[in-house]
């Protein structure tokens, strides 16, 4: 890439037909509504795009659909971690040679391993690609956190990983990378009940599956922000945060499918075992959406 990554970044829903099988057509429009809201790139195969319970044909599938639909836009972010070694580095060589613009690298999760396991993962991986690397934190899937000191010597020593996605949801780690470590290792929060904070705090972007459903509110708090306006983009997060947390209070992949849905662009069911919301949960999300029509139709700006 010629410049930094910054900004608002979509973690991407991978929509599926009434077979199960990836809707490549409806793909492209789920690319095309966050691209057409203004956001800052996308994120293909991440934890929103269920990529636990896809096949690593399917994963390409994915980058490679996503990749192409994209032409250049906006970069691609392509999520490429695996439960081994090797099997991240096939995917991170065809995903860059595919035209990724960004590798993301969870790291793996079905066994937990120690620290050290996890820096070698990441150092072969990394290396195995020259295209920049954002690292992948979700202790909460892989048993091991990336604390801010591993961050930053990873950084120092490896040359092209060049950003962390962090979703500890430690808001005392988060600032810390974003004020001490920036000079190193630009930071997304992938919280997206921070997307405020963070961006105010000067994070570099944010990364959120919320930015399927609302991309264009999202952008709007994040234009302001970059503006300086904090008291403009705060009026702006105080009519979507019960959005983001309507979205985040009930299980997030198909809250994030079912407000697709409501929004107009059906992007089909979760892949099994994980249900549709239930009729409670989708109407908590499809009242908060229709809160948020109503404020923000005449309110929010046009992108």
């Amino acid at each position: 890439m010629s410049k930094d990554l910054r900004g608002v970044l979509t973690a991407l829903s991978t929509p599926f037909d009434q077979d199960g099988a990836i809707d490549v057509d409806t793909l492209r429009r789920v690319v095309d509504r966050s691209i057409d809201a203004g956001v800052d790139g996308v994120v293909a195969a991440g934890s929103t795009g269920e990529v636990g319970a896809l096949s690593s044909e399917e994963r390409l599938l994915l980058i490679n659909t996503v990749i192409e639909h994209t032409n250049g836009r906006v970069p691609v972010i392509a999520q490429t971690g695996a439960t081994s070694t090797a099997e991240a580095i096939r995917l991170s060589q065809a995903a860059e040679k595919s035209g990724a613009d960004v590798l993301m690298l969870i790291t793996p999760y079905y066994e937990p391993l120690s620290l050290a396991e996890t820096v070698t993962y990441i150092k072969d991986v990394a290396r195995s690609v020259k295209i920049p690397v954002m690292l992948y934190n979700i202790p909460a899937v892989t048993g091991v956190n990336l604390d801010p000191a591993t961050v930053r010597a990873l950084a120092e020593d490896v040359e092209n990983i060049r950003y962390i996605k962090d979703s500890s949801a430690n808001w005392e780690q988060a600032l810390q990378l974003i004020h001490h470590h920036s000079d190193v290792i630009g930071t997304f929060i992938g919280w997206d009940a921070y997307i405020y904070s963070a961006l105010a705090e000067g994070a570099a972007g944010v990364m959120a599956g919320t930015a399927n459903v609302v991309p264009n509110e999202i952008v709007a708090v994040s234009r302001r922000i970059a503006e300086g306006d904090l008291t403009g983009a705060r009026e702006l997060w105080k009519q979507l945060y019960p959005v983001i947390d309507a979205l985040l209070s009930v299980p997030f992949i198909p809250s994030v499918k079912a407000g697709l849905t409501l929004q107009g662009l059906p992007a089909g069911s979760p892949r099994r075992p994980t249900a549709d919301l239930n009729a409670e949960d989708l109407a908590r999300v499809q009242h908060a959406l229709s809160a948020l029509n109503v404020k923000a139709g005449a309110q929010m700006p046009a992108q």
